[in-house]
């Protein structure tokens, strides 16, 4: 079998790993890669491999940088199956469809700056209807149900323990008379992370590709980062101030509404009115709602204990659709918080919140999610005096605090724990989804541990295994 890594290597964004093994041509992943707008757009449209020519692939989870590209590819001629959990093809598609609008919407505002300088107009990556086109090729597969992507090839999904839905792909392989074990990581969650099951471990691996994010990052335990929110939240409203969190729409912005709600039944925060602002987060959470099947025990417990509706739900949120209701809390100035899209802040309605928020010191932004380089969000979090929105500079008066222990991804420790399992016996461990700083930290942990067959391939690098 030969794996090649064609996203998520030596970078973060745009996972895509091909197997082909059995004569026959399997990916994991198929995401978005994101950066510089050019770039991004001339590497999401040209695949390092044929669509035509790909049978099968298996998704991990429903986030753009591992779904993102699945429109193009079927766009491009795949016609094969996409197996998935059951939350995750329902999440997927719902995003896939609010990132064919994006690129629409992005193209339109190029398309009118080049017409302006006499230059032809360009089409976007993908539309809304070719996202839509994608769901017909979801094979939705239960946690820990056995299935075959392509022949000789035994695939599970197990908890990843990273947003809803999500998994580590389990493949048994056999191939000629060798047989032997694939643990696809996917992107590895928390313990003790709200709402969803902690991450199974790795067991009887001959293979390990493992994401490594946060690499270089030991995390803080959950609760404790959950005690920096109920302190920023409280302080800021207590001077009159809004809390404004860009917080990417599917997962984090679950997780927090889902913590908020435990700190207004504490009384640990001011009982203010509470905003979920994106038509995507709206929708994503009602996906949530379906699938309360993937939720932990502590989730399942506090429902009962305070005979909630739901865990997502709570008398002063409200989860706003249209432009209007949005557009009105620009005009409000009392005391609130709203949660928006995007998590980096680089679309959606979150930036026209920032523009009416960012003058005011009363006011604090949030940044609760790692942001990607260039990204409105990195400069935020940079604290930079002056950030540009909407092409025009805006002085920052508002205070920025980062929280970084709500991380959806392992830290550091346990991505060593997560190793241990089968570090006698594993033949390589393939470290992907993480910058070199960060695998170069890690690697040096994880060679503490006994561990020396660790690769860090580079973009579009191949293995035979």
């Amino acid at each position: 079998m030969e794996i090649t890594f064609h996203g998520a290597a030596q970078t973060v964004t745009g996972s895509q790993h091909l197997l082909s093994v059995n004569g026959k041509k399997l990916v994991l992943e198929c995401g978005m890669y994101q950066g510089r707008r050019q770039e991004s757009y001339e590497r999401n449209l040209n695949f390092p491999f044929e669509p035509r020519e790909i049978d099968a692939v298996v998704l991990s989870h429903a986030h753009i940088d591992h779904c993102g590209n699945l429109p193009n590819l079927v766009k491009q001629g795949f016609r094969g199956s996409i197996y998935t959990t059951p939350a995750s093809a329902h999440l997927a598609n719902i995003m896939l469809i609010d990132a064919g609008h994006i690129h629409e919407s992005d193209i339109e505002f190029v398309n009118k700056k080049r017409a302006k300088a006499g230059e032809p107009p360009v089409e976007p990556l993908y539309t809304q209807e070719d996202a839509a086109l994608v769901a017909q090729y979801f094979a939705p597969v239960a946690y820990d149900e056995a299935f075959e992507p392509v022949p000789g090839v035994t695939a599970r999904l197990v908890d990843a323990g990273h947003i809803l839905g999500s998994a580590a792909v389990v493949l048994d392989i056999k191939e000629k008379r060798q047989r032997f074990r694939l643990w696809f990581s996917g992107d590895i969650g928390r313990l003790k992370l709200p709402l969803l099951r902690d991450p199974v471990l790795p067991e009887n691996t001959d293979y390990l590709v493992m994401e490594c994010t946060y690499g270089d990052k030991p995390h803080r335990d959950p609760e404790a980062a959950y005690d920096e929110l109920r302190q920023v939240t409280a302080q800021t409203l207590e001077r009159g101030g809004k809390v404004i969190i860009p917080a990417f729409a599917v997962g984090r912005t679950q997780e927090i509404v889902y913590e908020l709600h435990r700190m207004v039944e504490a009384g640990e925060i001011p009982s203010v009115p509470v905003f979920v602002d994106s038509p995507l987060a709206v929708n994503a959470t009602d996906i949530f709602r379906l699938h309360e099947e993937c939720f932990d025990d502590e989730t399942r417990q506090f429902v009962r204990a305070g005979q909630h509706r739901t865990a997502l739900g709570f008398s002063k949120l409200r989860y706003t659709r249209s432009v209007e209701e949005s557009k009105a809390l620009n005009d409000r100035n009392d005391p609130m918080i709203i949660i928006s899209a995007s998590g980096m802040a680089e679309s959606g309605r979150i930036l026209h919140h920032l523009r009416n928020n960012i003058g005011n010191p009363k006011n604090t932004i949030l940044i609760v999610s790692w942001q990607a380089p260039y990204t409105l969000g990195r400069r935020l979090a940079d604290r930079e005096p002056f950030v540009k929105i909407f092409g025009e500079m805006y002085e920052r008066k508002a205070e920025v605090a980062t929280i970084g222990g709500l991380s959806a991804h392992a830290g550091q420790n346990f991505l060593v724990t997560y190793t241990q399992p089968v570090r006698q016996q594993v033949k390589q461990v393939f470290l992907v989804h993480g910058e070199p700083k960060a695998s170069a930290a890690l690697r040096e942990r994880l060679q503490e541990t006994g561990l020396s067959s660790l690769s860090y391939p580079e973009p579009h690098e191949a293995f035979e295994v």
